[in-house]
């Protein structure tokens, strides 16, 4: 596993005057379909790397895109965040800056996925319509010209929490827009789960997480399986020969 610096095609193209990217390669010796994967809010951490390890080890080549590497977290998260509310600007041109890089390695085969978790799972919806081939949105918030955002996306599947008190109604608003709209898609909402149920261990700060035991933010080892599944079947499908 290795980092990939993707400042000088970043720069290029308008986007973060630095940026790098955890390159997760599957065993073999390709070439793999590629999948970008975007980060939650607290960032591109171990758990985050853990879940491109993940989507490695089924066959995917997939590069972690770190959009706070302009800086670090405190200095990137308001501006990302403004980026993710605009629908447009740096962080979405840093997310095509690693999709380019993806079809452009001679490991890829040129089918290209977006993944994402929590602010990354926004990021995922709203770039499905931006040359991906297939999407993956886990408890991502939903924008609020939600049918326009969706507006010519890629098939997508989606993860929700029932118990996700962060997303109240997110899946089947989700579920109603993109059955409206005639995109092909796979939305689940788990009826035990709260928000960021797929990491394997409790992210972010120690000292926000019993306000986010609270949220209901944690892991659940019961329905991430099936979660996981959801994904690689979809990936399967749409990336994979």
């Amino acid at each position: 596993m290795v980092t990939i610096d993707l400042s000088a095609k970043s720069q290029a193209s308008g986007g973060s005057s630095a940026l790098k990217g955890y390159l997760a390669e599957p065993d073999g010796v390709g070439p793999f379909p590629g999948v970008v994967m975007i980060h939650e809010a607290f960032g591109l951490d171990d758990v985050m790397r853990r879940q491109a390890d993940r989507l490695a080890a089924a066959g995917y080549l997939t590069l972690a895109v770190d959009l706070y590497s302009d800086g670090g977290p405190r200095r990137c998260l308001v501006a990302t965040m403004r980026s993710l509310g605009s629908g447009e600007g740096r962080a979405f041109i840093d997310v095509a800056t690693a999709r380019a890089w993806l079809r452009e390695d001679a490991k890829c085969t040129g089918k290209v996925g977006v993944i994402g978790f929590c602010m990354g799972g926004a990021f995922a919806l709203m770039a499905a319509n931006d040359g991906f081939d297939a999407a993956s949105v886990n408890y991502g918030q939903l924008p609020r010209d939600l049918p326009g955002a969706l507006e010519g996306a890629c098939p997508m599947v989606a993860n929700y929490g029932g118990k996700d008190r962060t997303l109240p109604g997110a899946a089947a608003k989700l579920e109603s827009a993109l059955t409206s709209l005639g995109i092909e898609h796979d939305v689940k909402e788990f009826p035990t789960a709260g928000h960021a149920f797929m990491n394997d261990a409790p992210a972010g700060p120690k000292v926000l997480r019993p306000l986010m035991r609270v949220l209901g933010i944690k892991p659940d080892p019961a329905a991430a399986p099936e979660a996981w599944r959801r994904i690689e079947d979809h990936f399967a499908k749409h990336l994979a020969d």
